[in-house]
């Protein structure tokens, strides 16, 4: 589920990389609903890796969407 941290790797395609006021759900490409739609289809793949890294996206999702309640957007 650590791995599931590399979504954030989208952020170096924004400019600037890192903002703190800016919310990354729907901002960066593997944080908006399209991509919370492939981590939730990768909950039925058999293999337990895949399951364990579409949770740990959706875990990450989640925590930065708490990030963006916490700023007020």
């Amino acid at each position: 589920m650590v791995s599931a941290n590399l979504i954030d790797l989208d952020h170096f395609l924004a400019d600037p990389i890192f903002d703190p006021n800016r919310c990354s759900i729907g901002f960066h490409l593997l944080h908006g609903w399209e991509a919370a739609i492939l981590f939730v289809l990768m909950l039925g793949v058999p293999k337990w890796w895949v399951r364990a890294i579409g949770l740990g996206a959706l875990w990450h999702l989640a925590v930065d969407y708490g990030d963006c309640l916490m700023m007020g957007i």
